[in-house]
């Protein structure tokens, strides 16, 4: 039997706009609804395997239904206005895809469904109906099925006649009688008032139809029932009509016209790179790829040469063109990035690929050997650099390109690159694959550098990033040394720290229960101790820690349920976390520090996130008492910038006051203090002090009067004075958060000092919180992301005055800090240089001040004077 897909269009978009969150593109357009819809409509159309397809709509909002009835529907909310917009975007991507799309007026997208199943049953098809509304079920019918969505739009329940049976104990077409009495409250169908599904599909399993139920209405039981059924007899009889979808609409229905044909794949691609759909847009182009290989046609980046041997690599290497740059692929092993499995190379014309048989050691020696004296493009310099040493000259990453083009995308990988930017699906496998991945670098690499270079970015790109990741490598190889045993004695004093909470809130509750169990904690704080619950979720009462915060100062349990939950945190991910990352051999942590996750710029690491170490609570600071130097005539040297942020605010402002403040070295918190409270230098007080240290980091990260009321404790009229006050005394401030929001929503971005680029789609929403969110990260991103560039350009400095001086070595870079390991007879040189090196490093219209701190372990750090030290 011929197999035809009828798709709800508006049930399901409906569903994929709440199902996603509010995505949107680079200029603004919100896309969600687009883009959940679409995914689910190619996966079900792959599934179904269907012959013919078609989407119906509704066509507006009024149907011959409210001639019968005028508040049909009348309880429906207005479609959001994210949403809107989007109906029409579905509709292009099916016509690009050469779907056939129905609508009528006064009719419903029920009714054209209905009809095409009638008369696509009629032609002896078998009819598949793609819905998420119910009221589809009727039309369930030997040959006709409908596909329910289940939970949001990725899950779909099968209903024929047979299920619908199972379900409700009747047939598909009495479910319009069971409407009939308990009506439909989405749609407004008013039915009977007090009777439910129970007891409607009871009546109707009883007497078989409505007219019956009406007509027999002394035999029913219960006699409020007869009574409602009696008064209510029209209205039951009009819900009923309402209720049923109508199957001869006059419809020109033209079934071969619905045959699913090849889509257009041209238009596909340009709209879906337009909506910023990379996955789809990658599912497409390994389609048409398959398409082309189904048809003979070659592949786009041509045929690669797969070695037989490293000889024969290396013969087949030297007839590659020596003045471009080899573009490099480097294939590991996926649970070792020590382990190379192969390598691909390309000089942009030839590919070549190499597979490491069992001789090989995989170590990367044979590989640096292999591409000596070569400069090199590859996707991901670092790991080049750790792989084939540090003497690798890598002069382009594709990695890095595409991340500093747009550094809010989810993921930079290759395959993601090679579809945004070549309209390449990279689906090959082995060594063939890696090939080809050459290939994709060598051809990209030029194409990312003219991007970068129209942007603006191509300096950032090769005077920073590119040098920067060879630092990360060395940084990486290098490691820091972690004391094993004082991890250790950490544990099972926080082991104890546990067990003697664990007993003190068993008093308190009375009784023994698990305090790992947000549902059992939930019971005994909200119902045993009757506390007043402040959030439910599905699961029950809300156990969070913004939720226990608020709810300590009413007893003394929570307060030790915080403190619990903080010390099991502090063993579970620094003390037993820690453990098994610690090199064997070395004794050392190796952390992985990224350069492309975040979108300000900064840097972030992982396995372990040293940059994530609670430090603000005394017990999480003394976690860095295990990092320790690798041997015992060697000390750390932190150098940190004091309130580079801040200085960076008052050099993008301009703000007389706030500069005049940094130039004389006053303490910018004592100074922002007694401008807020209007009182003189020696007035300020330890809490007016506090409070301004929070205006002040407040308004760097766009805060608001709740924001600060709730960091401060103080009510908002409270908090909003203080904010208005910070911007009567730094009107410069003012301004300059005024032009950057107003540029950023022009241009559609904002950029660091040194032109680092963030787009922000959320400055153009309709939504007042999505806007405002917008609009704080355009104040903050030129800031955080300014003191990122800047901590970046301190690194290349230090690294290129001190790279391979015996007993110095940059060990971390830890939010605007550095940590090295130095000899301690260099000390006091070694932290002169760095200071200079970092204040140096980036000009400002305020003066850069670097603290300096050391010791013999990376908690007990005492501040460096150098001045003490000179004498």
């Amino acid at each position: 039997m011929k197999r035809f897909l009828v798709i709800d269009g508006n049930s399901l978009i409906h569903r994929a706009f709440y199902a996603l969150p509010p995505l949107q593109n680079k200029s603004g357009q919100y896309t969600n609804a687009v883009y959940g819809f679409t995914k689910m409509f190619l996966k079900v159309l792959a599934e179904q395997q269907a012959d013919y397809v078609a989407v119906c709509f509704d066509k507006g909002k009024i149907t011959f239904r409210h001639d019968k009835f005028e508040d049909y529907k009348g309880t429906r909310k207005a479609t959001p206005s994210e949403l809107r917009p989007q109906f029409a975007l579905v509709k292009e991507v099916l016509a690009s895809l050469g779907v056939t799309m129905f609508e009528l007026d006064n009719y419903e997208a029920d009714d054209l469904i209905g009809s095409l199943a009638c008369a696509a049953e009629k032609e002896g098809f078998r009819t598949l109906i793609v819905t998420g509304d119910r009221d589809a079920l009727q039309l369930a019918s030997k040959n006709t099925e409908i596909l329910l969505t289940k939970r949001g739009i990725s899950e779909l329940d099968c209903y024929g006649i047979a299920t619908v049976q199972e379900k409700y104990g009747l047939e598909p077409y009495q479910l319009i009688d069971v409407k009939g009495l308990m009506g439909d409250q989405s749609d407004n169908i008013p039915g009977v008032p007090g009777v439910g599904e129970k007891t409607a599909l009871k009546l109707i399993n009883q007497f078989g139809s409505l007219e019956e139920v009406l007509a027999n209405i002394d035999q029913v039981s219960g006699k409020k029932l007869k009574e409602r059924l009696t008064e209510y007899q029209e209205q039951a009889v009009l819900s009923k009509e309402l209720a049923t979808i109508d199957c001869q609409v006059p419809l020109e229905m033209d079934l071969e016209g619905c045959c699913v044909g090849a889509p257009d794949y041209p238009r596909v691609l340009k709209l879906f790179k337009e909506l910023e759909f990379a996955s789809l847009v990658k599912e497409i182009l390994a389609r048409m790829e398959k398409s082309d290989r189904k048809e003979g046609k070659p592949q786009q980046l041509g045929t690669v040469t797969v070695a037989k041997d490293q000889r024969h690599f290396k013969e087949l290497l030297n007839s590659f063109d020596s003045a471009k740059p080899l573009a490099l692929y480097i294939e590991h092993d996926a649970g070792d990035n020590s382990q190379i499995m192969g390598l691909g190379v390309s000089d942009g014309h030839d590919m070549l690929a190499l597979s490491f048989n069992d001789e090989s050691d995989g170590s990367g020696k044979e590989l640096a050997e292999l591409i000596q004296k070569v400069s090199v493009i590859t996707h991901d310099a670092k790991l080049v650099f750790r792989t084939v040493g540090l003497a690798a000259n890598v002069v382009g990453d594709t990695l890095l390109a595409g991340y500093l083009l747009n550094p809010s995308l989810s993921s930079h990988e290759l395959s993601q690159l090679a579809v945004e930017h070549l309209d390449l699906a990279l689906i090959e496998e082995g060594p063939e694959g890696w090939g080809y991945r050459a290939g994709a670098i060598a051809r990209m690499e030029p194409l990312l550098r003219e991007k970068l270079e129209n942007d603006g970015l191509d300096k950032l790109y090769l005077e920073v990033e590119l040098p920067l990741a060879k630092v990360l490598a060395s940084m990486e190889q290098t490691g820091i040394k972690v004391d094993g045993q004082k991890l250790e004695e950490m544990g099972k004093a926080l082991h104890k720290d546990i067990d003697r909470l664990t007993t003190e809130i068993y008093q308190l509750a009375g009784k023994e229960f698990n305090i790992n169990s947000p549902k059992q904690l939930g019971v005994l704080l909200f119902q045993d101790l009757g506390l007043p619950p402040l959030k439910k979720t599905k699961t029950g009462y809300s156990t969070s820690a913004q939720v226990l915060e608020e709810l300590a100062p009413k007893h003394d349990i929570v307060a030790k349920i915080l403190e619990y939950r903080t010390i099991v945190k502090l063993r579970s991910t620094y003390i037993e976390g820690l453990k098994p990352l610690i090199n064997p051999k070395s004794g050392k942590i190796h952390t992985t520090f990224n350069q492309t996750i975040t979108s300000t710029g900064r840097l972030s690491s992982t396995e372990p996130n040293l940059q994530n170490i609670p430090v603000r609570l005394e017990i999480g600071r003394k976690i860095r008492q295990a990092f320790v130097p690798s041997s015992s005539d060697r000390v750390l040297l932190a150098a940190d910038y004091s309130q580079i942020e801040l200085r960076v605010l008052a050099h993008i402002s301009g703000d007389n006051t706030l500069m005049q403040a940094f130039h004389n070295g006053e303490d910018i918190h004592t100074r922002t203090a007694a401008e807020v409270f209007d009182v003189s230098i020696d007035a300020v007080t330890r809490e007016m002090r506090r409070s301004a240290k929070a205006v002040n980091f407040g308004i760097v990260y766009g805060i608001s009067d709740f924001g600060l009321a709730q960091d401060l404790g103080i009510s908002r009229k409270k908090a909003k004075d203080y904010i208005e006050r910070y911007f009567a005394r730094y009107h410069g401030v003012k301004e300059w958060i005024d032009r950057v929001i107003v540029r950023a929503r022009e241009e559609g971005f904002v950029t660091t000092l040194l032109n680092r680029r963030r787009y922000l789609p959320d400055l153009l929403s309709s939504n007042f919180n999505v806007r405002k969110f917008g609009e704080r990260t355009a104040m903050n991103t030129p800031i955080q992301g300014s003191a990122a560039d800047i901590i970046k350009l301190a690194m290349l400095t230090v690294d290129r005055h001190l790279s391979g001086v015996d007993g110095v070595e940059m060990l971390l870079q830890v939010h605007d800090e550095l940590i090295l390991e130095v000899e301690k007879e260099q000390l006091i040189s070694t932290a002169q240089e760095v200071k200079q090196f970092m204040e140096q490093a980036f000009e400002l219209n305020v003066p850069l001040v670097v603290d300096l701190k050391s010791g013999s372990d990376w908690y007990q750090l005492e501040p460096l004077d150098l001045r003490e030290s000179n004498a």
